[in-house]
């Protein structure tokens, strides 16, 4: 494992989904506790992360299946 691979291990940001509109605009909150309900569907599983009743949101993992999601209705 390289230097550069082993800092986007550590540097992930979970935020909890009750600080997401703290650091972001868009999902508001309803928004992303739909997401969240729904996430088996719609493919945003891999984004959330529970620790007890806590959901926590992986900030690069989410914006990473927006991306994968924009790019495979683009074709």
């Amino acid at each position: 494992m390289t230097i550069s691979q082993n800092q986007q291990q550590t540097s992930k940001r979970l935020i909890p989904v009750t600080e997401w509109n703290n650091h972001h605009t868009w999902p508001p909150k309803g928004g992303m506790r739909h997401l969240i309900f729904n996430a088996e569907k719609n493919g945003f599983a891999g984004a959330f992360k529970r620790v007890g009743r806590r959901i926590l949101v992986d900030e690069a993992e989410f914006f990473a299946i927006v991306d994968r999601q924009n790019q495979a209705r683009a074709k």
